[in-house]
């Protein structure tokens, strides 16, 4: 069972409490056809994400964005809340970065080193800063911006992201408005 169908039974359950559910759902969606049927991207192109998201957010004494399946969740986040124009930037910027490995590597991003990959994000990270000190408003995104905040929504909101990386509490209790910190000491993810 998927979100959408999950969210119209439990509005059905609520005796109709949000009249016309499947019309509420839809509304949601930003009509694109390929969105609906959830494969924007390729299995390719989301594994491809997955190294890029690696290579963002590594595996250290913690695992990293790969082991969090950070791939899938950028195609649905892509699929499901962006708009075309966004989904367009993003899928094209895929290939953009693979262009800019060959450009600077002489060969494709899934065949560098996990040093040549950290030197080629770090290129691309100061385009991007480049492009967001001079865009204007109604410029179109920078696809590694959305990249990176997909990584990073992507991980810390993932089980693994907010109990291995993160401190969490499932039912955390009272509250406590002054808790000791101590230096080194993860954020909390509750």
């Amino acid at each position: 069972m998927n979100r959408r169908d999950a969210l119209e039974r439990v509005a059905l359950i609520m005796g109709g409490t949000i009249i016309g559910g499947a019309a509420f759902l839809q509304g949601c969606s930003n009509g694109n056809t390929k969105a609906m049927s959830g494969q924007l991207l390729t299995a390719a192109q989301i594994a491809f994400l997955d190294e890029i998201a690696e290579t963002i957010i590594p595996t250290t004494d913690t695992p990293g964005a790969k082991a969090a399946n950070v791939g899938k969740f950028m195609n649905t986040m892509v699929t499901d809340c962006y708009e075309e124009k966004d989904q367009k930037i993003f899928v094209d910027g895929i290939a953009e970065v693979d262009k800019s490995s060959i450009k600077m590597n002489g060969k494709p991003f899934l065949e560098t080193s996990a040093q040549q990959r950290n030197s080629l994000l770090n290129s691309i990270n100061k385009e991007l800063k480049e492009y967001n000190e001079k865009k204007k408003d109604g410029d179109p995104n920078h696809y590694f911006g959305m990249m990176k905040q997909l990584t990073l929504l992507g991980y810390f909101t993932s089980e693994i992201g907010a109990t291995k990386a993160l401190r969490y509490v499932a039912i955390p209790g009272k509250y406590e408005g002054c808790v000791p910190y101590n230096k080194g000491d993860k954020a909390w993810a509750t």
